[in-house]
């Protein structure tokens, strides 16, 4: 048998305990037979089948253990010389020990006797590799900085929104950035936040990453909220957890609380998160975006967004969660879902807006074409990808006043460019 296919030690006995139950069925004819096959499969002696066959085979453990092969001497030598190299793997030193050690001779650096040079020569790729598991980690590479915790985290609560939460005005905040391929210089975001139980999503674009533009967008969308806001729930981004906007939030804010998630927790913000992939990525995509234009056409797709979404796209939401006992073993979580709605539908239904309001929204959705609607979106969409880049946001504050100015605008003309006529 080729050397590539022999069985290995554990393989060999649990074959032979296979074939234990027919040889001890067979007459004498069929042992012999069944000892041919099991010479030509195992590579044993013919007697020592015989002699296996007669117990129990399985594999015994030394009386004995062999002794030291490599001494002190060589293991501190293979350590010395994965030290030169910077502790690479074991498969790469091993081929490289007599030779590096002979150059570190010759270069007075080291000093070992002949016969520590002809082990290092004959010794296996698997010891060297029990070698360097005696070394702790710590000493393989130079001892990394590890990144400095916020010191702002602590005046924040580590929490998590409940998914069966049952009024409106909990909402996740999260930030998109589209910088493409490269994350240098400024570029847009877009800043989302999610209400947990009803699904309304506000969308802002935010040019760069500064306390001035975070906290301009952030205002936008509070000013704009159709209802009160009970509680923000953020990550752990320095564009979040600074003085200024803890400062913003904590006026804006009043009695509603902020917390955070927990570091390296996306699943902690869930909600956002989804819609950060269908209602951000599904439809801007992942390009740079880093001029004033593409800023003006990008916030024009979230005002129209904002109406073709919460008015017109229904939302599921969960509404038991359980545990099943799959047969083969093991447990799988089963999740029932509520019948499909659209966030204005489950504002109304949670009593979250007054009269004069849900009036207000309910004869926007019936002077809204939403076909025309969606049309607008995607022709905004073609605008924006045909948009070249690259030229720089200029300045922040000039940039988000005219976006201010703009999105006053098209406020007073988005439902007359969309309504039915």
């Amino acid at each position: 048998m080729p050397d590539e296919e022999r069985m290995t030690i554990e393989e060999r006995y649990k074959y032979l305990r296979a074939q234990r139950r027919r040889y001890e069925k067979a007459d004498r004819g069929g042992k012999s037979k069944l000892l041919d096959e099991m010479e030509a499969v195992t590579g044993l002696h013919r007697k020592s089948l015989i002699r296996l066959l007669a117990g129990e085979p399985r594999r015994k453990k030394r009386r004995q253990e062999r002794g030291h092969t490599y001494d002190e001497a060589v293991g501190q030598a293979v350590l010395y010389l994965a030290e030169t190299l910077d502790w690479i793997c074991a498969e790469r030193l091993t081929p490289s020990l007599p030779w590096v050690a002979a150059l570190l001779m010759e270069q007075g650096e080291l000093e070992l006797e002949e016969a520590v040079i002809e082990k290092l020569g004959e010794i296996s790729a698997a010891t060297v590799r029990r070698i360097l598991a005696c070394v702790p980690k710590e000493r393989w590479r130079l001892p990394q900085r590890s990144p400095r915790p916020n010191p702002l985290a602590r005046q924040v609560a580590v929490e998590r929104i409940r998914w069966d939460v049952g009024e409106a005005g909990h909402m996740e905040m999260d930030l998109v950035h589209h910088s493409g391929r490269s994350s240098e210089g400024e570029y847009l975001h877009t800043l989302q936040m999610v209400d947990v139980a009803t699904g309304w999503s506000e969308l802002e674009v935010v040019p760069g990453r500064s306390y001035f533009a975070v906290t301009a967008a952030l205002g936008c969308i509070l000013d704009r909220l159709p209802f009160p806001v009970v509680e923000v729930h953020c990550d752990n981004g320095a564009e979040f957890l600074n003085h200024h906007l803890l400062r913003y939030l904590g006026e804006r804010l009043g009695e509603g609380k902020l917390t955070r998630s927990r570091p390296y927790h996306k699943n902690d913000s869930r909600y956002v998160e989804q819609k950060n992939s269908s209602l951000v990525r599904a439809y801007v995509g992942y390009q740079r975006l880093d001029s004033p234009a593409q800023a003006k056409t990008l916030s024009r797709v979230y005002r129209h967004m904002r109406l073709y979404y919460n008015l017109y796209q229904p939302v599921m939401h969960l509404v038991e969660k359980s545990y099943v006992n799959e047969p083969g073993g093991g447990t799988k979580v089963k999740r029932r879902y509520d019948q499909a709605t659209t966030p204005l539908d489950r504002l109304i239904a949670l009593g979250a807006l007054d009269g004069p309001s849900k009036e207000q929204w309910l004869s926007l959705r019936r002077a809204t074409n939403p076909r025309r609607l969606r049309e607008q979106i995607y022709a905004l969409l073609e605008e924006l990808r045909s948009l070249p880049g690259g030229s720089g946001l200029g300045d922040v504050r000039v940039l988000m006043a005219s976006l201010a100015m703009a999105l006053d605008a098209e406020t007073q003309l988005l439902t007359s460019a969309v309504a039915v006529q």
